[in-house]
């Protein structure tokens, strides 16, 4: 299992709880219900941010 930062995963449990209230947004602007693209979006944030996340592969 891929090891992620602190810093990561409290990126990803925000745009959780944004996704479970209906604000999260995908690139294209429309809502985002998928569970698994959520994290993606979440993971994405931490890396940019400069968070530990593994490369994608």
């Amino acid at each position: 299992m891929a090891k992620y930062s602190e810093k990561a995963g409290e990126k990803v449990a925000e745009t959780m709880h944004e996704m479970h209230e209906g604000k999260l947004k995908s690139g294209g602007g429309k809502k985002v219900t998928s569970r698994k693209q959520a994290i993606a979006i979440g993971l994405s944030e931490a890396r940019k941010e400069g968070a530990k996340v593994p490369k994608k592969k």
